[in-house]
C-alpha cells in the first residue's frame, strides 16, 4: 500500500494544465546513487568478490531485485536474492544516517511547490524502510503521497509506480510532470503517459518527445514545469 501524508490536492489556478508533479527520490532529489553502488561493492567485497565498475549502469535506478540479482548472476556469488536484499538496505540505511545530501536545487522547488500548493508525489523504486528514513531529512510535509517499490507489483521501468502516484492525486498522468535521473526512471514516466525532466545522475539520456534534459534542478522551478504541459 501507499503512503499517505494529508495535503490539500489542488488544482492550479492560472490556467495551466500541469496537475501534478511526481518526484523520484535517488539521484534525483537526495545524492544517493552513489551511496548504492558503494555499498554495493562493499558487500560483495565482504563475499570475496569485486564488481566491474561498468556495472554500474546495469543497476543504476531499477528496483532491487533486478539490480541484486544481476549482481549474483553476474558474480556467482553465494548469497540468496533476500539474503543480499537486507545487506544491501542495511548498508544504505548506515550511509544515510552519517550524511544525506540533496542536490542542488532540491530544497528550493519542494519549497515552492508546497507554497503554490502543488500536488506532489515521490516515486521511488526504493524499499519503505528507505524512504521513511529518508523523508525525516527531506520533509514529509512537501509530499502528499509516497509510493515505494516494494509496495507495487511491477515498478520502474514498469508504469505502475507513476499510474499509481497519478490515481492517488486525482490526476491525468498526461497533465503530470515526473522529475527523473535515469533512464529506468524515464522509461517508467514515459510509459505511464507524463512529460518527463530528466536531470541525469550517472548516464546520460538524450532529449525526446515530452522529454526534456537538464544538468541540474536549479533550471526546474514551476514556471518550467508549468510550462511543459500543454493544455488539449
Amino acid at each position: 500500500m501507499t503512503s499517505t501524508v494529508p495535503a490539500p490536492v489542488t488544482r492550479t489556478a492560472d490556467g495551466s494544465a500541469l496537475q501534478a508533479v511526481l518526484l523520484d527520490m535517488d539521484g534525483t532529489l537526495v545524492d544517493t546513487e552513489g551511496f548504492w553502488w558503494d555499498v554495493e561493492v562493499e558487500v560483495f567485497a565482504g563475499l570475496g568478490h569485486t564488481l566491474d565498475d561498468t556495472w554500474r549502469h546495469v543497476v543504476v535506478g531499477g528496483p532491487m531485485t533486478r539490480s541484486a540479482g544481476f549482481l549474483i548472476e553476474a558474480t556467482g556469488a553465494d548469497i540468496t536474492l533476500a539474503e543480499l536484499t537486507v545487506l544491501l538496505n542495511q548498508g544504505f540505511e548506515d550511509r544515510i544516517d552519517r550524511a544525506l545530501p540533496l542536490m542542488p536545487g532540491a530544497a528550493r522547488l519542494l519549497a515552492e511547490l508546497a507554497e503554490y500548493e502543488i500536488p506532489t508525489a515521490l516515486v521511488s523504486a526504493s524499499h519503505r524502510r528507505i524512504i521513511d528514513r529518508v523523508l525525516t531529512s527531506l520533509g514529509p510535509q512537501y509530499f502528499a503521497l509516497t509510493v515505494a517499490g516494494d509496495e507495487v507489483t511491477r515498478t520502474k521501468p514498469h508504469p505502475d509506480p507513476y499510474l499509481l502516484a497519478a490515481a492517488g492525486l486525482g490526476a491525468d498522468p498526461t497533465r503530470c510532470a515526473v522529475v527523473e535521473d535515469t533512464a529506468t526512471g524515464v522509461a517508467a514516466a514515459e510509459a505511464a503517459g507524463c512529460h518527463v525532466v530528466a536531470v541525469p545522475s550517472v548516464a546520460p539520456i538524450t532529449p525526446a518527445a515530452r522529454r526534456t534534459v537538464v544538468t541540474s534542478l536549479e533550471q526546474v522551478d514551476l514556471a518550467f514545469l508549468r510550462g511543459l504541459i500543454v493544455a488539449r
